[in-house]
């Protein structure tokens, strides 16, 4: 099959887009991915090899960043305090590295010893001396002739662990590079893209294996977290994240927070017995972002997407499980542990994906528990006990809610949060000396609108759209929460929905970017704007920081956003004190 399908969710002030629209087709689409995978540039000048143990030590680790959101339990705390809330107004770009590709970025970058590796949208790979911005070698991953994606052609960076880089592709597979040279060592399919499948997730690698999970919820794919062996790509395990039996779940009347989400429970059943239970292979459930590892426990945890097709429920009746959900898995096995579903039988496409957080916080009587956190759709940081999956608290809406759960009509239902969040994919970041979780958050006002829709056959199966208002005013918001309380501590408001993710430092710093291309520097404690530089393109990714020969540094993306149409760059901005 020689056609190419690019597919990415717009969803735009004035347009009525919810409905995915295609973009990047023909001759520009085709060069894009044409050729074959590619190294130019030469060798790293040092020896790259990060142990297990370096990557269990990470959270420690000031001089590196070795995982896309920091250490195994994903709090994207940076432990140095060079750069901090008394210095940060002198803060001043150290290089702008520019990249070949004019698209959206959401890379994290890591740093290993000195040496950053970041990617592009379209699966390219850098590698560049983490102080100069000097170019050694640049990867162009070999596209087949199929992509089928939703959100953006992006990749969210690169998992490293021994001498080798990993990285997922919009053509759903999974390559290993040298670190060293970038020489392609393996690739391996993980699933068929003409069903729907793609990859933009950063994966997690640890004990030998690579984990990564799988885009596609709007496409009628079956979700999945996979394990692969990293020395030759082999699978290891599968957890699929839609159940073979049991996916109707327990009928939920109420959500999370224990709302009434206005489901017909008898139609359903009557829809379940009528169409059977075989269903299961189409209902979605995609896993967005990178998982987190309890290395005590053996423990991963990761958030589910919604089901397929989005807005149409009749098609998938019962709670349609795992959807919705923060998930837990053995390590070694992928064998389920627990779950907790947030929204049971989604029909607005609030989705789980925002990465999950492992930590500490108090329960109501006010003992210490290990939990995990999640920033959802709905606006709520929910925290749960880590060993049985206990909501222990959600935390106030950090944002508007109206009409919840209002049900989609073929005219049009106003419901707040829209489709877009709350948390989108955006993680969070914590500081667990203040006590709180920092999230960006979007306000984008929609209607939600339903129609009947058979699966299609791997192409895009939303049974209806979700559309922004026009005249309605679209803004963001950063949110600090208390872990223990639930209560929002700040907010600070943005004049554009946020999406990219936070970064939180031992200087009391807490740094985000914007759609219009400023990034901003607040005190973790209080909310106050101290420092923004304007980067000229959205910052719509997360910021990582590192030192190097005793300086410290924070670099970020500047690459904007297809999702929200925030102006496209091609640089990564890397800033220190002067």
């Amino acid at each position: 099959m020689n056609t190419t399908r690019r597919i990415a969710r717009l969803l735009i002030p004035l347009v009525c887009t919810a409905a995915l629209a295609t973009v990047a087709s023909g001759a520009r689409a085709q060069a894009e991915i044409s050729g074959q995978a590619s190294v130019t540039g030469s060798p790293v000048p040092k020896s790259i090899s990060v142990a297990q143990s370096r990557l269990d030590g990470a959270a420690k680790d000031s001089s590196n960043f070795l995982h896309s959101n920091g250490d195994y339990t994903q709090t994207r705390y940076y432990p140095a305090s060079q750069i901090n809330t008394k210095n940060v107004a002198k803060l001043k770009p150290a290089f702008v590295f520019q990249t070949a590709v004019l698209e959206s970025m959401e890379t994290a970058p890591i740093v290993v010893d000195g040496i950053m590796y970041l990617t592009t949208s379209y699966n390219h790979v850098y590698a560049i001396d983490a102080t100069t911005g000097k170019e050694y070698w640049h990867y162009k991953h070999k596209m087949g002739p199929v992509t089928t994606y939703c959100c953006g052609p992006n990749n969210r960076g690169v998992a490293v662990m021994g001498d080798r880089l990993f990285m997922g592709t919009l053509d759903a597979k999974l390559v290993a590079l040298d670190a060293k040279s970038g020489k392609l060592l393996w690739e391996t399919q993980i699933a068929d893209p003409e069903l729907g499948y793609s990859e933009t997730m950063a994966p997690v690698a640890v004990d030998g294996m690579v984990l990564i999970g799988t885009n596609g919820g709007e496409y009628g794919i079956r979700g999945f977290v996979k394990a692969f062996d990293a020395n030759d790509g082999k699978l290891v395990w599968t957890f699929n994240t839609i159940p073979e039996k049991g996916h109707e779940g327990v009928w939920a009347v109420n959500d999370a927070t224990g709302r009434n989400m206005l489901r017909d429970i008898a139609a359903e059943k009557k829809q379940l017995a009528d169409k059977g239970g075989d269903f299961y292979k189409t209902l979605g459930g995609g896993v967005w972002m990178a998982p987190a590892v309890d290395r005590q426990t053996g423990t991963v945890f990761f958030v589910v997407g919604n089901p397929s097709p989005d807005l149409y429920g009749a098609e998938r009746p019962g709670d349609n499980l795992y959807t919705d959900s923060i998930v837990a898995v053995d390590l070694k096995t992928g064998a389920y542990k627990w779950h907790y579903q947030y929204v049971a039988h989604d029909v607005w496409d609030l989705d789980a994906v925002s990465p999950v957080i492992l930590t500490e916080a108090r329960d109501k009587a006010g003992k210490m528990r290990k939990v995990a956190i999640h920033g959802g759709k709905t606006g709520h940081v929910y925290v749960h006990d880590r060993a049985t999956g206990e909501l222990i608290r959600f935390s106030q809406a950090m944002v508007p809610q109206e009409n919840m759960w209002v049900l989609p009509t073929k005219e049009g239902a106003r419901m707040l949060p829209g489709a877009n969040g709350g948390v989108e994919w955006s993680p969070m970041a914590l500081n667990a000396k203040h006590r709180l979780v920092y999230a960006a958050n979007l306000h984008q006002p929609m209607t939600y609108h339903v129609e009947e829709a058979k699966y299609p056959g791997g192409k895009l199966w939303l049974g209806g759209a979700f559309k922004v208002i026009p005249g309605e005013k679209q803004w963001g918001r950063l949110a600090a929460v208390n872990v223990d309380t639930g209560k929002v501590a700040w907010k600070f408001d943005t004049e554009q929905p946020l999406i990219g993710g936070v970064l939180a430092t031992a200087g009391d710093l807490v740094f985000n970017g914007e759609g219009n291309g400023l990034f901003r520097a607040f005190d973790a404690k209080t909310g106050k704007k101290l420092w923004e530089y304007q980067c000229g393109a959205g910052v719509n990714a997360p910021a990582v920081s590192y030192m190097v020969g005793g300086k410290q540094y924070v670099a970020v993306a500047a690459g904007g956003n297809t999702q929200l149409d925030f102006k496209r760059g091609n640089s990564v901005f890397v800033f220190a004190l002067p």
